[in-house]
């Protein structure tokens, strides 16, 4: 089935069946047979995170969204929110097979022996993993956070080739294997699925670099699993094949264009708990090699935050992590503040940067900076200024809106 064909089925069986999902499509005069393509979930307004907090808080415990008997989940999770998710095993056609598709990207094949560091308890990511790598033949030391001593010891003595967990414990248990007095070339671990926080270049570097550790880096949410993947460094990370990932304008709900940022939205296929139109609350550049003609997983996405930290400037939304990174491929800074004023009904852009080290030619870095933010941002800066660290208050936001409406 194509993704749009899984959409029709997915959109009937939650209006029939989940009584929140019916009444948001006639709340606003919709129908099952309105959505027939990706492009017509863009009737639809985003589901808002908060919004199903609010809705499992007036009707716990799925706010109205489950669509199947309580009887037929067999777990129940709680993530940050807080909210209630059943348990997608045996609901979710594609939900294994888009973890499984991440851990062959990553390298992980049959036979492989893998240490699952991601929690087992309250959150899906420890169980998601084990049956995603049991399914494909691994087998599984259910480790999860903590124990590092023994980790260590698990690790060399049951020749583990693969991890999953978050990058930060991984480089913990090899640090550990030093303090030990253990020679890591005796380890067999050479390949890594981490997830859950960043990624630093550095990090990864020294992980594939100086320990041999071949890394996938994922993109998942608890609420909907995996989503995108990066294999090969940097900051774009490939989308899956599935399910359904728009990236739209916050305040339109519109899919945006290649090269602008806007929320990541999910249609999921799980049949328990469809989420149609679930807004992510990440923020993210969307990247479409052949608008029109691409598939999902030709695609890409650069997470650059969360949504409610967004300005818009002259109507594009610009992020802080966006100007970080833009100044970054620059020079370093100890700090940074954007300032935004309306003088004369037109938004004026100033970018204050307190460089670690005043470049040598400031009017050169000045013209590459505004080069970069335009490229990135798609809004072009009025004025750069490099100034002292003291003339950026220590709490200033990267973002400081002056603007008045009146």
């Amino acid at each position: 089935m194509t993704l749009e064909e899984r959409l029709r089925v997915i959109v009937h069986h939650a209006y029939t069946n989940s009584p929140a999902t019916r009444k948001r499509f006639q709340n606003i005069g919709l129908t099952p047979e309105d959505i027939q393509t990706i492009a017509d979930l863009d009737k639809l307004p985003v589901l808002a995170k908060d919004a199903v907090v609010e809705m499992q808080r007036a009707q716990p415990p799925f706010g109205g969204l489950l669509a199947i008997p309580l009887t037929q989940v067999e777990h129940i999770y709680f993530s940050p929110g807080p909210l209630y998710e059943p348990d997608p095993s045996g609901h979710d056609p594609l939900h294994v097979s888009m973890v499984q598709e991440a851990l062959h990207q990553s390298g992980f094949v049959s036979g492989d022996v893998v240490i699952n560091t991601l929690s087992y308890h309250l959150v899906p990511a420890g169980l998601m993993l084990d049956e995603a790598l049991t399914g494909m033949g691994c087998t599984v030391i259910p480790g999860g956070i903590g124990n590092s001593d023994l980790q260590v010891t698990m690790m060399l003595e049951l020749g583990v080739t693969g991890y999953v967990g978050t990058p930060s414990f991984l480089m913990k248990l090899i640090r550990k294997s030093e303090e030990l007095g253990l020679n890591w070339d005796e380890f067999k671990l050479n390949k890594a699925l981490v997830t859950a926080e960043p990624l630093p270049a550095s990090l990864r570097q020294e992980l594939e670099g100086a320990y041999g550790v071949q890394v996938g880096n994922a993109y998942a949410t608890a609420e909907l699993g995996f989503l995108a993947i990066n294999t090969t460094g940097g900051l774009p990370l490939t989308l899956l094949p599935a399910p359904i990932i728009q990236v739209v304008a916050p305040d339109t709900g519109k899919q945006v264009r290649p090269g602008e940022a806007g929320e990541v939205v999910v249609t999921n296929f799980n049949f328990a708990y469809p989420l149609i139109r679930f807004g992510t609350g990440d923020m993210a550049i969307y990247n479409d090699p052949a608008p029109g003609k691409s598939s999902q997983e030709e695609r890409t996405i650069t997470l650059v935050g969360r949504s409610g930290e967004a300005v818009k400037v002259r109507g594009m939304f610009v992020h802080p992590n966006q100007l970080r990174f833009a100044v970054s491929q620059v020079t370093t800074f100890q700090a940074i503040q954007s300032v935004i004023t309306r003088p004369d009904l037109r938004d004026k852009f100033i970018v204050k940067i307190a460089p670690k080290e005043w470049p040598a030619d400031v009017g050169t870095a000045i013209a590459r900076i505004k080069s970069e933010i335009q490229q990135l941002c798609r809004v072009r800066v009025d004025e750069v200024h490099f100034v002292e660290p003291d003339e950026i208050p220590v709490d200033a936001p990267v973002l400081t809106d002056l603007r008045t409406w009146e």
